[in-house]
């Protein structure tokens, strides 16, 4: 099965899903957050860095609870702004 690209839209929506889960991991640690959310320390760091924009939805729920973040939180700040 041939994955489709990403557009470019897709691509910054990973971007702001992952700075906005780094800023709110703060100073706890990528592999304390990761265990907790029950997901690997690399997958964390993928998205942190945007080289997963597309996670599943269980991933970014588990890792939203842990860091206390809503879901509808995490929508409204990594949706398009529209123009």
């Amino acid at each position: 099965m041939v994955r489709t690209p990403l557009t470019p839209e897709e691509r910054e929506r990973g971007e702001r899903l992952g700075l906005l889960l780094r800023a709110a991991r703060g100073d706890r640690s990528m592999a304390e957050v990761a265990a907790e959310a029950g997901v690997s320390a690399e997958t964390l760091r993928k998205i942190e860095t945007g080289r997963a924009p597309t996670p599943a939805f269980f991933t970014v729920a588990a890792l939203a609870g842990v860091l206390g973040l809503s879901m509808d939180e995490l929508v409204a700040r990594c949706s398009l702004v529209a123009v």
